[in-house]
């Protein structure tokens, strides 16, 4: 069976202040409506190789997006290149890097902020630009993007969370509170979400440690969450996905041919 799909990429986002931060979906996971798992990043955990690890299922060291500074389109397949071109709709709100690595490198904000283009891999994309963009913009951005072009797959990725980090480290009120104002700006979202079909994936890209930044090895910059909801879910929470396997995973729920790896157990 075929559905349509959310993923949220929630930048920056550490599992352990995912798991105590979040009350919104964690609601769901209490009712037995989402479950949650634990990933560890691939490295390294730099967030231009992850959106890329992410969205296509391939490592920074096979990709060759090895850092931040790698600005150049992708060589690899995405899952927007599997849904355009099984037919569906693609839409993304998100950090110009996302358009860079799909759409067109470098980003031109003129150009490329608000993109109507059938012919590319994200055929509908508001992007912006500003780390500091704000998180309510940004999930009302991806919101018109559903509500005006019903894509078979979204993208939503704010940086709040990230920036907060960046500027506060780890161990604040600041980054532990941009965590939770997502939270509730997605409880604005996430029902309409389901009851319209959508199966919903809500991640990280990597953590973030008490420096104020993230590379390396510390389980507070590998571990991320992973939440899912909706009804092609098996919730069992014994399952142990990989980052590798979301890109897969998400073409399996598309219902598009793609050759990357997937996480039968979150399936049902």
């Amino acid at each position: 069976m075929k559905h349509n799909v959310i993923l949220v990429v929630l930048d920056g986002l550490n599992y352990q202040v995912a798991r105590h931060a979040l009350g919104h979906l964690q609601a769901y996971r209490e009712a037995g409506r989402a479950a949650l798992y634990k990933l560890d990043c691939e490295l390294p955990s730099l967030s231009r190789p992850l959106y890329e690890c992410i969205l296509t299922g391939v490592t920074p060291i096979d990709s060759g997006i090895v850092h931040n500074d790698v600005v150049r389109l992708s060589n690899q397949r995405s899952i927007f290149h599997y849904a355009r071109d099984s037919g569906l709709s693609t839409a993304a709100a998100a950090y110009h890097w996302i358009s860079e690595l799909y759409n067109r490198a470098p980003f031109v904000a003129a150009r490329d902020r608000h993109t109507a283009a059938p012919d590319l891999p994200i055929q509908h994309g508001h992007f912006y630009y500003a780390d500091h963009y704000p998180d309510s913009h940004l999930f009302a951005d991806a919101e018109s993007l559903r509500l005006r072009h019903q894509p078979n797959f979204l993208l939503v990725h704010p940086m709040n969370v990230d920036d907060a980090g960046h500027k506060h480290g780890l161990d604040s009120a600041q980054y532990r509170n941009s965590a939770r104002r997502a939270d509730i700006i997605l409880a604005d979202y996430l029902q309409g979400w389901l009851q319209a079909g959508y199966q919903v994936l809500v991640t990280a890209d990597h953590g973030m440690n008490d420096d104020r930044s993230h590379n390396g090895l510390l389980p507070e910059e590998r571990e991320v969450p992973l939440f899912v909801l909706g009804e092609a879910f098996s919730l069992d929470e014994a399952a142990l996905p990989k980052q590798t396997e979301l890109c897969g995973t998400v073409c399996e729920l598309l219902g598009v041919p793609h050759d990357k790896p997937v996480c039968r157990e979150l399936l049902k």
